[in-house]
């Protein structure tokens, strides 16, 4: 068993755990929005018991009764009283765990492109990092400084500032790392939040219900303004954790813009939502994301390249240059197809995962994964190139005699 095996376990043991927590995460965060947005007042017995809200439900082949009491006015409090905070924590140390495991452990394959900025592979973990600790800071400082205390005021600067990460972060990296480490630091916002501001509010208000006492209305209306930002913030994380599937988004060269667009539609989708609950859903929230999109996909569409003509021939007396290696040649016939610029199947915009298969050098710098995928035969896919048994030998003997054992 190879080390790059085990690192690949590794990497999809975290994957994972990191989507399942995230969404056991979002999922409860949504219920819970759908839920408090959709309680009715409840009749003259149950208001006197303290209950400030109620709802019937039907699923599963049960029925449901949920209530929502006001703050620290329950007849008693519960000795098994069940918190939501785990999915959050789990998201984050998975999600951290995977940047890791993908992108600190290899800052030269990932991290790194040298036409958009000269990083060293520490510095460029450095940064990384640096990028997720400094939005935490920047962002908790805001809610807490006076501006915080003017929602709409505070939201705006929030949007600029994404805005600013976004094209900072896409000329630092790669557009591949800068759209996940622009969903990292609003995912790390969101737990944060979570276990600083959150949390401790929930717990405030368990102890002055058990105790009897009137709860700091300072922890509502924190927790709620930080549950609404982690609210908004969802749809966008989504977006960056998904865009590594699509390189004709994060690969252009305006890729902050586009990455600043979804992020803005997603936010505004989600907004839609959240007024739809409350039975007010404004149309133009879906008209603006609509038009983001509508012209998201009209700016990112790929540019053809027009072919560039031979040079005319010469008549010349040098020898003729050796033939190229035969791996380069099945390469050429069986990989490169996708794996191009330009590829030449129909309906495909980019090369699968940003992943140029077009000269030696490229082939030399995937080595490792082009060996892996070859070798368990998930690629080509379905073998659309119809590679042959042979062939395929032929390509991992010289990865192999190329880049040494896995």
């Amino acid at each position: 068993m190879t080390a790059a095996y085990l690192w690949e376990w590794l990497n999809l043991l975290g994957r994972g755990l990191h989507v399942v927590a995230g969404i056991a995460w979002i999922g409860a965060s949504f219920y819970f929005i759908w839920l408090d947005n959709h309680l009715e007042a409840p009749g003259k017995e149950a208001a006197d018991q303290g209950v400030a809200g109620h709802l019937w439900a039907v699923h599963g082949g049960g029925f449901y009764n949920a209530r929502k009491y006001a703050v620290a006015t329950p007849p008693a409090i519960p000795t098994r009283l069940h918190w939501f905070k785990w999915e959050a924590y789990t998201t984050l140390l998975s999600g951290l765990f995977l940047l890791g495991v993908v992108y600190y452990a290899q800052p030269e394959m990932f991290l790194i492109d040298r036409s958009i900025s000269q990083l060293s592979p520490e510095l460029a973990v450095a940064s990384g990092i640096l990028w997720l600790a400094g939005g935490w800071l920047a962002y908790d400082t805001l809610c807490r400084s006076p501006l915080g205390r003017d929602d709409r005021k505070l939201a705006i600067v929030l949007a600029l500032l994404c805005a600013g990460a976004a094209y900072g972060l896409c000329h630092v990296f790669p557009g591949r790392a800068a759209f996940v480490h622009f969903g990292a630091v609003l995912g790390t916002i969101m737990v944060l939040n979570v276990f600083f501001v959150i949390m401790p509010g929930q717990r405030a208000l368990v102890a002055a219900a058990a105790a009897g006492r009137a709860v700091d209305p300072l922890w509502g209306a924190r927790g709620k303004q930080r549950s609404v930002h982690n609210t908004y913030f969802t749809l966008p994380v989504v977006f960056t954790m998904t865009a590594n599937h699509y390189p004709w988004i994060f690969g252009g060269s305006l890729n902050w813009v586009w990455l600043i667009t979804i992020s803005a539609a997603g936010a505004l989708i989600r907004a839609w939502f959240v007024a739809r609950h409350k039975g007010q859903p404004p149309a133009w929230m879906l008209v603006a994301a609509a038009a983001l999109l509508v012209g998201t996909a009209i700016g990112a569409r790929p540019t053809p390249v027009p072919p560039v003509p031979a040079p005319p021939r010469k008549a010349s007396t040098a020898p003729t240059p050796a033939a190229p290696p035969r791996a380069l040649t099945i390469a050429a016939e069986r990989c490169v197809p996708c794996h191009a610029a330009q590829p030449r199947f129909s309906g495909m915009l980019a090369p699968p995962n940003g992943v140029k298969l077009e000269n030696e050098a490229q082939l030399r710098a995937h080595a490792a994964k082009v060996r892996a995928q070859i070798a368990n035969r998930a690629m080509p896919p379905a073998n659309v190139t119809q590679m042959t048994d042979d062939e395929r030998n032929a390509l991992i003997a010289w990865l192999d005699a190329a880049k040494g054992d896995y």
